[in-house]
């Protein structure tokens, strides 16, 4: 995008965010049914529809919640928690599902009309820059956190979700990214449990078979994807490759940067298969009983155990015991580069409430589903969905019990537990503690956002994997562009 567009974008946006706040007296119908373009994922197409949202009475209220997760079986559970919330307090909310790729342009489009949601349910990413463009309001955030208890939440997640010293969003979930590997062949083979570099790559090497179609590690390459810069991300913060630094300067070019690129796509070009490898093939490759490593999101855990049908394992021992990979694989949270510390990329989604005039109302909803609701909520995908409140001031790790007795799968349901050991389960929750990302907790939540819109990271790793760039030219790149997002905030 050219620097005029980009201009004229920022403008666009802002008298959007302007028209959104704007005090002045509305002259507009207001007999007409405020409606919310929305846009829908059903199986095999991504439709755009006109959601008609109902016009309160004289002193009702109707909260307008949207909602990321639009499978059929999510939003069922979502209206459950909704009808429990209106039978306790009263309130109605309308639910709207927005897919989440779709979601900025919709926030925006939305804010022009002055028809922003009452409550958010949004991926962390999006949090900090609708709050610095005023579309989200931190004030009532923060009061829900104080009126649960801070202490009650992951830190971590707390922090990310912080801007200006107030609280920007409140979390509700979120997954860490997860290296597994096939603990059979380790032991077999003596290897080590690859939570280094240096010995994910002797394990990778040393199992690494492509003339019998087995390879030592599987992850995503594919340059027009955002799993590949989560994948990406992961190896660098394990070696201390940051987005900026204290000072919010761009760090990117940094020798950490450099040695975390250079293992990245050695790994991938000597030891995984040829070509564009995303969330589908990398998950395949596993499932056939074709790698020894995988890096992943912890929704794979109940597809890995057979209780998924559009997604079962087809390894050859998998025809006996379709649970025989959830079985024989073990899992790193966490790794460390050569110039870094233990560290778990992760994911949060988080409850945002909007500028609206219905406040008061959408703090009582959010603290609904934070407590009376939690738990219906977080049994929609247990194995992807760690509670980022961790209980109550009275019962502390309340909802991390709760969590743990919760049966996870598709056609099938069942316990983690009765496919995963103990400290496994026990190793995904201590890590849910400490998600790292890039760029939160130094206040450059807009930066990382753009950062994965323009798909800078995964762009750049193609063409280190393609011998088109070498490491330190990936780095050098990889920095001046995000240089360039920063200008463009205004960072």
């Amino acid at each position: 995008m050219t620097l005029a567009k980009r201009m004229l974008l920022l403008v666009a946006l802002l008298a959007l965010v302007a028209g959104a706040c704007s005090d002045d007296d509305d002259t507009s119908d207001t007999s007409a049914p405020e409606t919310v373009t929305s846009i829908v994922e059903v199986p095999g197409e991504t439709v755009t529809s006109i959601v008609e949202v109902e016009v309160p009475a004289e002193g009702e209220t109707v909260l307008k919640f949207w909602s990321t997760e639009t499978q059929t079986a999510r939003l069922a559970k979502t209206q459950e928690i909704i009808d429990g919330f209106t039978a306790a307090t009263g309130i109605k909310v309308q639910l709207v599902p927005v897919v989440e790729d779709a979601l900025p342009q919709v926030m925006l489009t939305n804010a022009a009309s002055d028809t922003l949601p009452d409550v958010v349910f949004h991926p962390l990413d999006f949090t900090i820059g609708w709050a610095n463009a005023g579309v989200l309001d931190a004030q009532a955030a923060s009061e829900v956190v104080a009126n649960l208890g801070a202490e009650t939440f992951s830190q971590g997640a707390l922090a990310m979700a912080s801007s200006g010293g107030e609280v920007a969003a409140v979390p509700s979930d979120g997954w860490g990214q997860l290296l597994i590997y096939r603990k059979d062949l380790f032991d077999a083979a003596g290897l080590e449990k690859p939570d280094t570099f240096d010995k994910i790559e002797a394990a990778a090497a040393a199992l690494n078979d492509p003339g019998n179609n087995f390879y030592g590690i599987t992850a995503s390459n594919q340059p027009d994807a955002v799993f590949t810069q989560q994948t990406w991300e992961h190896f660098a913060l394990a070696n201390g490759c940051e987005l900026v630094d204290d000072a919010a300067t761009v760090t990117l070019a940094s020798s950490n940067c450099v040695e975390a690129i250079d293992f990245f796509t050695n790994l991938l070009n000597n030891y995984s298969p040829a070509g564009l490898q995303d969330v589908v093939t990398t998950r395949a490759t596993y499932f056939a009983g074709q790698a020894a490593m995988i890096v992943w999101s912890p929704f794979i855990m109940d597809e890995m155990a057979g209780l998924r049908d559009e997604a079962l394992p087809t390894c050859p021992e998998c025809a006996d015991n379709i649970a025989f990979l959830a079985e024989n694989s073990d899992f790193v949270p966490s790794f460390a580069g050569p110039s870094g510390a233990p560290a778990q990329y992760g994911q949060v989604s988080n409850l945002g409430i909007g500028k609206t005039n219905n406040t008061e109302a959408s703090k009582q909803f959010v603290e609904y589903w934070l407590s009376e609701g939690y738990l219906d909520w977080l049994s929609v995908s247990p194995e992807g969905k760690f509670p980022m409140r961790q209980g109550t001031p009275e019962d502390p790790t309340a909802f991390i019990e709760g969590w743990r007795a919760l049966s996870t799968g598709v056609d099938r349901q069942a316990p983690l537990s009765d496919y995963y050991a103990e400290d496994v389960i026990n190793g995904l929750i201590t890590g849910s503690n400490n998600f790292a990302r890039w760029g939160f907790i130094q206040g450059q939540g807009e930066l990382v956002t753009a950062v994965y819109a323009t798909l800078i990271v995964p762009q750049t790793l193609d063409q280190v994997l393609a011998g088109d760039l070498t490491a330190e030219e990936g780095a050098a790149q990889m920095q001046s562009l995000a240089e360039e997002e920063q200008s463009f905030l205004g960072g």
